[in-house]
């Protein structure tokens, strides 16, 4: 998501990442607990930046005077409804058509968000973060194949990119229940990322499952 996030943040564990995010549930929502996957930005603890005119890298529109996110105070649904109007007239604006995905990922209307991040995908190809979230989507659209596809795609492009492996780790465990590839790839994370608390946690969350098995 820049995603300003990354795949399956919906788990309780990063809370604290979402804080920036207008509604985003990220693959952990709280309840139940590993519900979803993490995104890369989320997980950064790192906001979506507002469109301000003039093309960037930090998700802000090329095409001129696009609503920025929380512009005026409006409710979200609000700020999605204009920027949806300014994709419309400016479909080639790759950072407007990002930061419409975002929005659409943080109320959970995956078919449209992975429809976005695939139009995104096509205008600026190449984005961890994008593929990550896409592999969200469908995760939470029930593909959890294409979604694994995507977090290798993820990697391939950024070996470092934890937050792929780590929403690999959610589908293999908590949707495919292969807990020896997800531990696998955890002792990969635990390696990348030996400080990262929410690795720890969902290394926890992984052992509970596979003992409850």
């Amino acid at each position: 998501m820049n995603r300003d996030h990354a795949l399956f943040v919906t788990i309780g564990l990063l809370a604290g990442f979402i804080a920036g995010y207008l509604l985003r549930d990220v693959m952990a929502t709280r309840q139940p607990a590993f519900q979803g996957g993490v995104s890369p930005a989320a997980a950064a603890g790192e906001a979506p930046a507002p469109p301000a005119g003039g093309s960037s890298s930090t998700g802000a529109p090329s095409g001129g005077a696009a609503p920025s996110a929380g512009a005026g105070g409006g409710p979200p649904m609000a700020e999605i409804q204009r920027l949806r109007e300014f994709v419309e007239k400016n479909p080639n604006d790759a950072d407007a058509v990002l930061l419409l995905a975002n929005l659409n990922f943080d109320i959970k209307n995956w078919d449209r968000a992975r429809e976005l991040y695939e139009r995104r995908l096509q205008l600026k190809p190449g984005d961890p973060d994008v593929l990550t979230d896409l592999g969200v989507c469908y995760r939470e659209m029930g593909e959890f194949q294409k979604a694994l596809d995507f977090f290798d795609q993820a990697e391939k492009l950024a070996p470092d990119h934890w937050q792929s492996r780590y929403n690999k780790v959610v589908v293999l465990a908590f949707d495919l229940k292969d807990y020896a590839k997800a531990e696998a790839i955890l002792d990969e994370l635990r390696r990348m990322q030996p400080q990262n608390p929410s690795i720890g946690e969902l290394a926890a969350e992984v052992a509970r499952r596979r003992a409850a098995a």
